[in-house]
Protein backbone atom coordinates (compact mmCIF):
# COMPACT_ATOMS: atom_id res chain seq x y z
CA UNK A 1 0.00 0.00 0.00
CA UNK A 2 0.98 2.92 -0.31
CA UNK A 3 1.51 5.95 1.93
CA UNK A 4 -0.76 8.69 1.71
CA UNK A 5 -0.68 11.71 -0.27
CA UNK A 6 -0.55 14.81 1.47
CA UNK A 7 -4.05 15.78 -0.42
CA UNK A 8 -5.34 12.73 1.80
CA UNK A 9 -4.72 13.85 5.02
CA UNK A 10 -7.82 14.50 7.18
CA UNK A 11 -6.53 17.59 8.33
CA UNK A 12 -5.96 18.86 4.98
CA UNK A 13 -9.50 18.77 4.27
CA UNK A 14 -10.12 21.02 6.57
CA UNK A 15 -7.85 24.02 6.28
CA UNK A 16 -10.77 26.45 6.02
CA UNK A 17 -12.04 25.76 9.04
CA UNK A 18 -10.37 27.98 11.38
CA UNK A 19 -10.09 26.91 15.53
CA UNK A 20 -8.96 25.26 18.49
CA UNK A 21 -12.02 24.69 20.59
CA UNK A 22 -13.00 22.11 21.67
CA UNK A 23 -16.70 21.51 20.41
CA UNK A 24 -15.00 21.90 16.82
CA UNK A 25 -12.19 19.38 17.43
CA UNK A 26 -15.00 16.77 18.26
CA UNK A 27 -17.66 18.02 15.18
CA UNK A 28 -14.40 17.44 13.11
CA UNK A 29 -13.73 13.99 14.12
CA UNK A 30 -17.08 12.89 13.65
CA UNK A 31 -16.72 14.26 10.49
CA UNK A 32 -13.68 12.47 9.53
CA UNK A 33 -15.64 9.32 10.68
CA UNK A 34 -18.56 9.47 8.48
CA UNK A 35 -16.90 11.54 5.20
CA UNK A 36 -15.88 7.75 4.92
CA UNK A 37 -18.39 5.99 5.00
CA UNK A 38 -21.25 5.91 2.41
CA UNK A 39 -24.51 7.09 4.14
CA UNK A 40 -26.47 10.50 3.53
CA UNK A 41 -25.45 12.92 6.34
CA UNK A 42 -27.60 15.38 8.16
CA UNK A 43 -25.40 18.59 9.08
CA UNK A 44 -27.07 20.87 11.70
CA UNK A 45 -26.41 24.19 12.68
CA UNK A 46 -27.51 27.87 13.17
CA UNK A 47 -27.45 30.67 9.55
CA UNK A 48 -24.00 31.39 8.96
CA UNK A 49 -22.01 28.82 11.57
CA UNK A 50 -20.15 27.06 8.49
CA UNK A 51 -22.53 24.07 7.18
CA UNK A 52 -21.10 23.94 3.72
CA UNK A 53 -17.53 24.17 4.80
CA UNK A 54 -18.17 21.08 6.67
CA UNK A 55 -20.25 19.69 3.96
CA UNK A 56 -16.97 20.36 1.44
CA UNK A 57 -14.75 19.12 4.07
CA UNK A 58 -16.42 15.32 3.60
CA UNK A 59 -16.87 15.63 0.09
CA UNK A 60 -12.84 16.19 -0.05
CA UNK A 61 -12.16 12.88 2.52
CA UNK A 62 -14.48 10.59 0.75
CA UNK A 63 -13.97 8.49 -1.67
CA UNK A 64 -15.98 10.47 -3.94
CA UNK A 65 -13.80 12.97 -3.39
CA UNK A 66 -12.88 13.37 -7.68
CA UNK A 67 -16.27 13.38 -8.56
CA UNK A 68 -18.91 15.88 -8.33
CA UNK A 69 -20.07 18.26 -5.58
CA UNK A 70 -23.30 19.54 -6.50
CA UNK A 71 -25.10 21.83 -4.38
CA UNK A 72 -28.57 23.14 -4.43
CA UNK A 73 -30.13 25.81 -2.10
CA UNK A 74 -33.77 24.43 -1.35
CA UNK A 75 -34.86 27.69 -0.32
CA UNK A 76 -33.73 30.05 -3.36
CA UNK A 77 -35.65 28.03 -5.88
CA UNK A 78 -38.93 29.38 -6.75
CA UNK A 79 -42.26 27.66 -6.21
CA UNK A 80 -42.89 24.70 -8.64
CA UNK A 81 -39.12 24.99 -10.11
CA UNK A 82 -37.26 22.42 -7.24
CA UNK A 83 -38.45 19.75 -8.53
CA UNK A 84 -37.42 20.77 -12.39
CA UNK A 85 -33.79 21.71 -10.65
CA UNK A 86 -33.47 18.53 -8.94
CA UNK A 87 -35.03 15.92 -11.36
CA UNK A 88 -34.64 17.94 -14.49
CA UNK A 89 -37.56 17.54 -17.06
CA UNK A 90 -38.08 15.39 -20.14
CA UNK A 91 -39.01 18.38 -22.94
CA UNK A 92 -40.06 22.15 -21.57
CA UNK A 93 -41.66 24.84 -23.48
CA UNK A 94 -38.47 24.67 -25.86
CA UNK A 95 -39.39 21.05 -26.51
CA UNK A 96 -35.81 20.49 -25.45
CA UNK A 97 -34.48 18.23 -22.37
CA UNK A 98 -33.20 18.99 -19.19
CA UNK A 99 -30.64 17.24 -17.14
CA UNK A 100 -31.45 18.06 -13.23
CA UNK A 101 -28.93 18.22 -10.19
CA UNK A 102 -29.59 14.64 -9.10
CA UNK A 103 -28.52 13.18 -12.54
CA UNK A 104 -25.48 15.74 -12.85
CA UNK A 105 -24.09 14.72 -9.48
CA UNK A 106 -24.42 10.80 -10.41
CA UNK A 107 -20.98 8.84 -8.47
CA UNK A 108 -20.59 12.08 -6.60
CA UNK A 109 -21.86 13.73 -3.88
CA UNK A 110 -25.93 16.14 -3.87
CA UNK A 111 -25.79 18.68 -1.33
CA UNK A 112 -28.89 19.63 -0.31
CA UNK A 113 -28.63 23.15 1.77
CA UNK A 114 -31.86 24.37 3.52
CA UNK A 115 -33.34 20.86 3.24
CA UNK A 116 -36.46 21.56 5.55
CA UNK A 117 -37.66 23.85 2.72
CA UNK A 118 -38.33 20.82 0.36
CA UNK A 119 -42.15 20.55 -0.17
CA UNK A 120 -43.76 17.31 1.11
CA UNK A 121 -44.36 15.88 -2.30
CA UNK A 122 -40.49 16.15 -3.43
CA UNK A 123 -39.99 14.86 -0.43
CA UNK A 124 -41.11 11.41 -0.94
CA UNK A 125 -39.24 11.64 -4.39
CA UNK A 126 -36.09 12.42 -1.97
CA UNK A 127 -36.81 8.80 -0.28
CA UNK A 128 -37.12 7.17 -3.48
CA UNK A 129 -33.93 8.50 -4.62
CA UNK A 130 -32.45 7.05 -1.15
CA UNK A 131 -34.22 4.01 -0.72
CA UNK A 132 -33.96 2.67 -4.56
CA UNK A 133 -31.35 4.74 -6.02
CA UNK A 134 -33.64 6.08 -9.05
CA UNK A 135 -35.83 8.75 -9.91
CA UNK A 136 -37.80 10.20 -13.10
CA UNK A 137 -37.54 13.55 -15.06
CA UNK A 138 -40.56 15.54 -15.12
CA UNK A 139 -42.59 14.11 -18.24
CA UNK A 140 -41.46 11.19 -17.69
CA UNK A 141 -42.32 7.94 -16.94
CA UNK A 142 -38.92 5.99 -17.09
CA UNK A 143 -36.83 5.34 -14.25
CA UNK A 144 -33.46 6.43 -14.41
CA UNK A 145 -30.82 4.75 -12.19
CA UNK A 146 -28.79 7.02 -10.29
CA UNK A 147 -25.61 6.95 -7.95
CA UNK A 148 -25.35 9.11 -4.91
CA UNK A 149 -24.50 10.34 -1.81
CA UNK A 150 -26.45 13.17 -0.18
CA UNK A 151 -25.21 15.90 2.40
CA UNK A 152 -27.88 18.14 3.79
CA UNK A 153 -28.01 21.40 6.13
CA UNK A 154 -30.48 22.39 8.19
CA UNK A 155 -30.77 25.36 10.80
CA UNK A 156 -33.87 24.17 11.51
CA UNK A 157 -35.20 20.91 14.40
CA UNK A 158 -36.38 18.43 11.21
CA UNK A 159 -37.93 16.49 14.55
CA UNK A 160 -40.07 18.96 15.34
CA UNK A 161 -41.21 19.52 11.64
CA UNK A 162 -41.76 15.77 11.73
CA UNK A 163 -44.45 16.47 14.70
CA UNK A 164 -45.18 19.54 12.65
CA UNK A 165 -46.43 16.78 9.60
CA UNK A 166 -44.22 19.02 7.07
CA UNK A 167 -41.47 16.51 7.07
CA UNK A 168 -41.41 13.07 6.58
CA UNK A 169 -40.82 11.10 9.29
CA UNK A 170 -39.06 7.98 7.03
CA UNK A 171 -36.69 10.48 5.36
CA UNK A 172 -35.90 12.07 8.54
CA UNK A 173 -35.01 8.57 9.82
CA UNK A 174 -32.94 8.50 6.51
CA UNK A 175 -31.08 11.73 7.04
CA UNK A 176 -30.48 11.44 10.33
CA UNK A 177 -28.26 8.28 10.23
CA UNK A 178 -25.02 10.49 11.22
CA UNK A 179 -26.13 13.83 12.46
CA UNK A 180 -23.47 16.64 12.82
CA UNK A 181 -24.33 19.30 14.64
CA UNK A 182 -21.78 22.60 13.87
CA UNK A 183 -21.65 24.67 16.94
CA UNK A 184 -22.16 28.24 17.12
CA UNK A 185 -19.74 30.91 17.03
CA UNK A 186 -20.60 31.44 20.95
CA UNK A 187 -19.58 28.50 22.00
CA UNK A 188 -16.56 28.85 20.66
CA UNK A 189 -14.75 32.08 22.07
CA UNK A 190 -11.37 30.80 21.97
CA UNK A 191 -11.76 31.04 18.78
CA UNK A 192 -12.87 34.33 17.67
CA UNK A 193 -9.14 35.55 17.91
CA UNK A 194 -7.82 32.98 15.30
CA UNK A 195 -11.04 33.59 13.25
CA UNK A 196 -10.60 37.81 13.19
CA UNK A 197 -6.59 37.14 12.47
CA UNK A 198 -7.89 34.76 9.82
CA UNK A 199 -10.20 37.21 8.00
CA UNK A 200 -8.42 40.33 8.50
CA UNK A 201 -5.56 38.14 6.42
CA UNK A 202 -7.96 37.03 3.71
CA UNK A 203 -9.49 40.44 3.25
CA UNK A 204 -6.30 42.55 3.38
CA UNK A 205 -4.90 40.07 0.80
CA UNK A 206 -7.96 40.40 -1.64
CA UNK A 207 -7.75 44.44 -1.20
CA UNK A 208 -4.36 45.37 -1.45
CA UNK A 209 -3.33 46.40 1.83
CA UNK A 210 -0.98 46.05 4.78
CA UNK A 211 -2.21 45.14 8.29
CA UNK A 212 -0.01 44.20 11.22
CA UNK A 213 -1.90 45.00 14.56
CA UNK A 214 -5.11 44.42 16.13
CA UNK A 215 -5.84 46.48 19.06
CA UNK A 216 -6.14 44.66 22.86
CA UNK A 217 -9.48 46.61 22.94
CA UNK A 218 -11.28 45.55 19.85
CA UNK A 219 -10.35 42.28 19.96
CA UNK A 220 -11.70 41.96 23.41
CA UNK A 221 -15.05 43.18 22.44
CA UNK A 222 -15.18 40.92 19.43
CA UNK A 223 -14.10 37.96 21.62
CA UNK A 224 -17.27 38.80 24.04
CA UNK A 225 -19.95 39.36 20.96
CA UNK A 226 -23.09 37.54 21.35
CA UNK A 227 -22.91 36.54 16.67
CA UNK A 228 -26.48 35.67 16.20
CA UNK A 229 -25.08 35.59 12.52
CA UNK A 230 -21.66 33.56 13.67
CA UNK A 231 -18.89 32.90 10.77
CA UNK A 232 -20.45 34.73 8.50
CA UNK A 233 -21.78 38.03 10.63
CA UNK A 234 -17.91 38.12 11.65
CA UNK A 235 -16.43 38.03 8.80
CA UNK A 236 -18.67 40.86 7.08
CA UNK A 237 -17.35 42.93 9.97
CA UNK A 238 -14.39 42.48 9.48
CA UNK A 239 -14.65 42.25 5.57
CA UNK A 240 -15.75 46.43 6.70
CA UNK A 241 -13.31 46.86 8.70
CA UNK A 242 -10.33 46.05 6.44
CA UNK A 243 -11.94 48.52 3.82
CA UNK A 244 -11.75 51.63 6.12
CA UNK A 245 -8.24 50.95 8.00
CA UNK A 246 -5.71 53.32 6.68
CA UNK A 247 -2.19 52.15 8.33
CA UNK A 248 -0.93 48.84 10.01
CA UNK A 249 -3.36 48.48 12.67
CA UNK A 250 -7.13 47.41 11.96
CA UNK A 251 -9.72 49.96 12.71
CA UNK A 252 -12.71 48.56 14.54
CA UNK A 253 -15.66 50.49 14.34
CA UNK A 254 -16.61 50.21 18.10
CA UNK A 255 -19.08 52.53 18.54
CA UNK A 256 -22.75 51.21 17.37
CA UNK A 257 -21.14 47.78 17.26
CA UNK A 258 -22.63 46.53 20.30
CA UNK A 259 -26.50 46.54 18.72
CA UNK A 260 -25.47 45.22 15.72
CA UNK A 261 -23.62 42.22 16.50
CA UNK A 262 -25.38 41.34 19.88
CA UNK A 263 -22.83 41.91 22.75
CA UNK A 264 -23.21 39.59 25.60
CA UNK A 265 -22.72 41.11 29.29
CA UNK A 266 -20.33 38.70 31.10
Amino acid sequence: MNPSTEEERPENSFLEIVGESPGLRRMLKLAIKVARKEAPVLILGEAGSGKELIARAIHRLSIRRNESFVKVNCATAMDGTLDSELFGHQRGSAGTRKIGHVELANNGILFLDKIAHVPLDLQAKLLRLLEHREFERLGSAYSIPVNVRLIATTQYDLGERVAEQTFRDDLYDQLNVFPIRVPPLRERRDDIPLLVRYFVQVSARRMNKHIEGIPAEAMSFLSNCDWPGNLRQLETLIERAVAVTEGPELQVPLAGLQSESGRETS
